[in-house]
């Protein structure tokens, strides 16, 4: 993948994904390796210093695919809560990509097939860590 940015996550997000990695019921998926290749690249934090520009779990997002102008705002969430209308699973590739990105900030990324997405994010509309919300 080109164009690969500095991204920040949590120390709290970390610990919960690493426990989902070594989940039988996720450490199969399609993508995993590249969701644990970002935790490996990231510069954690704790909750409270986190950003709050900066996607963390759980934190809603506004962001562009470039390769096509579509704006999404979507809430990143764990893979058990995903499927509810406006969500976007960690476990997906859109959703790996996300993840530590911070306001203005683009990444390439692939997802099944082939394809690249150039996605950018537009806002953090919603950050649990920073309306003080550091156990959901």
């Amino acid at each position: 993948m080109k164009n690969i940015p500095s991204i920040i996550i949590t120390s709290l997000d970390q610990a919960r994904l690493e426990r989902l990695f070594s989940s039988k019921n996720y450490n199969q998926l399609a993508g995993m390796d590249a969701l644990i290749n970002e935790i490996d690249r990231a510069s954690v934090v704790e909750p409270t210093e986190v950003p709050p520009d900066v996607i963390t779990m759980n934190s809603t997002i506004r962001f562009v695919d470039d390769t096509n102008g579509s704006e999404y705002q979507l809430t990143l969430v764990y893979p058990d809560e995903a499927g509810a209308p406006e969500t976007i699973s960690i476990a997906a590739p859109v959703g790996s990509a996300l993840l530590g990105l911070s306001v203005g900030q683009s990444i390439m990324w692939q997802v099944p097939g082939g394809r690249e997405l150039s996605l950018r994010v537009l806002e953090v509309v919603r950050q649990p860590e920073a309306m003080g919300e550091y156990c959901r």
